[in-house]
């Protein structure tokens, strides 16, 4: 089984792509053969700054290395270092309807927060569908919010077959399977909403000390007071506790909750103090492979040869079908 997935480095990680992206990424490898990639060709839909563009992209190479990414188990590369992933992207444009296009979700949430309306933002589906069909993906491990992108590749795809699969080329593509971690589809941040740097309402994975304590202590909570029993279920730092914690811890907190006498104050310095332990060994990792120059460069080199290997593959076979 082959596994796909990507992340933007639009900015620093935060818990929420650890949960919702990273996490899975890294226990998916015991399962299948996996491409993993840094989305920076998706990036550039909103990151105008190549200096932070390059120098995101290193992070974000870094920062899952650390998680626990396996380079002899997975392939780890840039999006750009595959080209053969924009030539494709045009050739799945020509038959994907603009329709389809029209009714993507997070294209109109985009635009009504602020993005520009460029036709790259607006055929964003399109270079995603790229990513998943050019390596033969079986499978991708998507966030609730990246399901209808899912869908769409599976539509763009099907239409592409229908368009170009005849005989002798057989079916051109194989159609994808989502798999969407259903506790961790959306990882709420500070403010209660979906953990989204475009929300401002993020804890950094590798935050400092000092500023990952500030903002679980700034997490937005009722005013009940601190002898009321409170709803576990809906508080955000119960749902964030839960990510971290083992079953027991989780019910040990979820009783004080519901007994109260315990202020949201205590439960948030609680929640902190299992976030940072949580994350210790993996700091401890990201310190040991920046003391090794040269480590991040090869392995994304590797990666990128590996991922070429089989886009080359899959174009030659696209070319073919479409008369290139």
């Amino acid at each position: 089984m082959r596994i796909l997935s990507g992340i933007q480095p639009s900015g620093i990680l935060h818990i929420g792509n650890y949960f919702g992206m990273i996490k899975p990424a890294v226990a998916l490898q015991a399962k299948g053969e996996c491409f993993y990639f840094v989305a920076n060709y998706h990036a550039l839909t909103s990151l105008r700054d190549p200096k932070a563009l390059r120098e995101n992209s290193r992070r974000v190479a870094l920062d899952v290395l650390a998680c626990g990414l396996d380079p002899e188990r997975s392939a780890l590369f840039l999006q750009s270092d595959v080209p053969q992933v924009a030539e494709l992207t045009w050739i799945l444009s020509t038959v994907t309807p603009m329709g389809l296009l029209e009714r993507a979700h997070s294209y109109k949430d985009k635009v009504a927060r602020g993005l520009p309306a460029s036709a790259g933002l607006f055929t964003y589906p399109v270079l995603m569908a790229a990513d998943i069909l050019i390596y033969d993906s079986d499978l991708v491990p998507v966030g609730k919010d990246q399901k209808q992108h899912l869908e769409m590749t599976r539509d763009i795809a099907v239409k592409f077959n229908e368009t170009f699969g005849s005989e002798p080329h057989g079916q051109i593509f194989k159609l994808p399977e989502p798999q969407i971690q259903a506790a961790t589809e959306t990882v709420p941040g500070v403010d209660g909403q979906k953990m989204s740097k475009s929300y401002g309402n993020t804890i950094d994975i590798f935050g400092e000390e000092k500023e990952t304590r500030k903002r679980v202590m700034s997490m937005v909570t009722d005013s009940k007071p601190v002898e009321a029993p409170k709803e576990a279920a809906s508080s955000t730092i119960f749902q964030l506790y839960s990510l971290v914690a083992t079953s027991d811890e989780t019910a040990e907190m979820r009783g004080r909750f519901e007994k109260g006498g315990t202020g949201y104050g205590d439960f948030k310095k609680q929640l902190f103090g299992k976030l940072w332990e949580y994350f210790e060994p993996m700091r401890k990792r990201r310190e040991e492979i920046l003391k090794e120059p040269g480590y991040i460069d090869a392995v994304l080199e590797r990666g990128a040869l590996r991922a070429n290997e089989e886009a080359t593959k899959v174009m030659k076979r696209v070319r073919a079908a479409v008369g290139l």
